[in-house]
């Protein structure tokens, strides 16, 4: 199970795979960690040592491309530092390539963790997505989100500091 409530199937059978046998399972019943095994067919873009990028099966717009690090990791938080500046990098490069080849008047990069916020595989990745002018794509806030007083942001920073 992925720290974040994700369920994964039990692993099948012996694997060849260098992983351990706790990252096996917890990578078994991930359709990203298929597609870097070649397990699962997906149109690659991009790949190196640590990271890989193809593109996202539904096309709103074209050239819509996932990035992931080849090792099953959950979400940004499980991220070290090494595989975090190999993803970066790779992010940057298919955000350059994505600008360059397809149609767009800007582009967004998100991660979503967990089930409020529609994650839908239970592998990081970061979708690099071209946008078209009132599009009505990926409206995070609503109309009027609150605002508060600079003493309260300056309140929800301190917490932040601590923590990281």
């Amino acid at each position: 199970m992925c720290a974040r409530g994700f369920d994964r199937a039990p692993a099948r059978g012996p694997s060849t795979s260098p992983l351990d046998s706790r990252e096996r399972l917890k990578s078994a019943a991930c359709v990203f960690c298929e597609i870097v095994r070649g397990a699962e067919p997906a149109s690659v873009v991009w790949e190196d040592d640590l990271t890989m990028a193809f593109l996202d099966r539904r096309q709103f717009h074209p050239g819509h491309t996932l990035v992931i690090p080849r090792q099953h990791l959950c979400d940004v938080r499980e991220l070290d530092h090494t595989t975090g500046a190999a993803l970066i990098a790779s992010v940057a490069r298919i955000t350059r390539a994505v600008a360059a080849a397809f149609p767009n008047h800007g582009l967004s990069l998100w991660h979503s963790i967990g089930e409020a916020a529609d994650q839908e595989v239970p592998h990081l990745h970061i979708h690099v997505h071209p946008r078209m002018l009132d599009d009505r794509l990926l409206r995070v806030y609503p109309s009027d989100p609150p605002v508060p007083d600079k003493p309260v942001r300056d309140k929800y920073a301190a917490t932040l500091s601590h923590l990281g």
